[in-house]
């Protein structure tokens, strides 16, 4: 079932059935008419207080369902709340042993739950799945063990016909997931690195194209059969595997990021008078293991600077190795100008691609229709809308590209920051929401024409969601809904 008719279908009832809405595509409705400013005291139908968390808003009717943590108790919760006034209809929590380690900027309520009216399905990296009815009575749970990644979990389950798919790519098998969604049990389950070596993770959401689900990994991106899960397709670029993929009525689109994979992210080494004069503690014109620096910074991500793990870098004591070419345990400036000379280039440039999904194996050299280079999205998904493709790039930079040529139509300069949260669209808008807090709307078109910045003075890490002429917005602390 493509993203497109459960869209159709979910549009029967007010709803935002999964992340990013209606078949996982972003747009709302067609007589959805949200406002385009907005903010405390503007348009504000109501905002209420609620535990911390990242995952986006979902409603189906007249409820909003959200995953959340109280950090006082330490505690995982899923919480209703009623669409017309905000006040909660009710909270359960969630039994966890253990809560996973995340980032200091992340939390362990990152996944967004997905409703189809009968239930309401959450994921926790803490706990795995589980399932509560419209009333909050649970009906099943499928307990799976504590997520150890680096920075935590990032993936939300999406509904697909009968089932529940859910991306665990992490630990020393990582596997895809089928759930049966009235009961719980497991459908079937697919080992995801039959190609790949080593034990790379994501945290992306799978999407679903016609009879497909599609999962953006590191280094590749996979398509299984719905049925059965065999993996049936493939496409291998370099990517750290971040962003999810989102499905046009023609491609899949997703963008395959990594560091320093564009110039303007590369950081050049520095050159040798620049390190003498900040470590050279002796003053003798060489630099020793104990006087090199600890990390040498070789690509910068825009918005993040100063956040643990955002830039990259190589540790000192493995550059100093390299670039002491007689192994006399020093480095002057012969050696480093060598060592610099001999570094080349990325082998290649990260991108925004469009595939064509189809066929068996490796799809590499056939199925990619084009690749948008710059502006590429680390974790905000692109948006299809209109035949056009958007996407937003950390630092603020909004690009548009025709979907079917990937003709660049538009780039621009946004709220500057970072993004985490991906652009949705409604009432032939975009709306783009930025870490800073700043909610953006621009016109669908052919040249950029924003409509209004949107300060909600709070940082935004989930994606807003629309039913009812509505936009509803999470930040870490509380829930807003403005209206026309």
């Amino acid at each position: 079932m493509t993203a497109f008719l459960l869209l159709l279908l979910a549009a029967d009832v007010p709803s935002w059935p999964q992340f990013r809405g209606p078949g996982g595509s972003g747009i709302a409705a067609p007589a959805e008419n949200p406002p385009v400013e907005f903010g405390p005291g503007k348009r504000m139908l109501w905002k209420v207080s609620i535990p911390s968390g990242h995952s986006s808003p979902v409603v189906w009717e007249n409820r909003i369902f959200l995953s959340a943590f109280d950090k006082d108790a330490k505690k995982l919760l899923i919480v209703a709340l009623d669409r017309g006034t905000g006040k909660f209809s009710w909270r359960r929590e969630i039994p966890a042993k253990d809560i996973e380690e995340v980032h200091e900027i992340s939390s362990p309520a990152t996944a967004t739950p997905a409703v189809d009216g009968e239930h309401v399905y959450a994921y926790f990296g803490s706990y795995g799945l589980i399932a509560f009815d419209y009333d909050g009575n649970q009906k099943w749970s499928l307990p799976l063990p504590l997520v150890k990644v680096p920075y935590g979990s990032g993936t939300s389950p999406i509904l697909a016909g009968d089932f529940v798919i859910l991306s665990r790519d992490e630990g020393e098998e990582p596997y895809l997931l089928a759930v049966e969604r009235r009961t719980g049990k497991i459908v079937w389950k697919q080992t995801q690195y039959q190609e790949l070596q080593g034990r790379p993770f994501n945290s992306s959401t799978p999407a679903l194209w016609k009879n497909e689900v599609v999962l953006h990994h590191r280094n590749e991106i996979v398509g299984f059969d719905l049925a059965t899960g065999a993996r049936k397709w493939w496409v291998k670029i370099g990517t750290q595997g971040a962003d999810s993929p989102v499905a046009g009525p023609d491609a899949i689109y997703v963008g395959t990021w990594f560091n320093s994979g564009e110039p303007d992210l590369r950081v050049p080494y520095p050159d040798f008078d620049s390190l003498i004069k900040q470590y050279d503690k002796n003053r003798d014109g060489i630099l020793t293991a104990d006087e090199f620096p600890p990390n040498i910074l070789t690509a910068r991500r825009p918005g993040l600077e100063g956040v643990r793990g955002a830039d990259q870098s190589m540790p000192g004591p493995r550059v100093f190795r390299a670039a002491d070419s007689n192994r006399d345990g020093k480095v002057d400036l012969a050696e480093w100008e060598a060592f610099t000379k001999g570094i080349s280039e990325p082998p290649s440039e990260h991108g925004l691609l469009a595939i064509t999904p189809g066929g068996h194996d490796d799809i590499s050299a056939t199925k990619i229709a084009w690749k948008e280079p710059r502006g590429v999205p680390e974790i905000p998904m692109p948006l299809w809308f209109a035949n056009r493709v958007y996407a937003i790039a950390n630092g603020g930079t909004v690009s548009c590209m025709n979907a079917k040529t990937g003709q660049l139509m538009v780039r621009g300069r946004l709220a500057p920051g970072t993004y985490f949260s991906s652009p949705v669209a409604a009432g032939g808008r975009i709306y783009f929401a930025s870490y800073e807090g700043v909610l953006t709307v621009i016109s669908g078109g052919d040249r950029l024409e924003v409509l209004a910045k949107n300060d909600l003075g709070e940082p935004l890490f989930a994606t807003p969601a629309f039913v009812g002429n509505a936009i509803y917005v999470r930040t870490p602390t509380k829930l807003y809904a403005f209206s026309n």
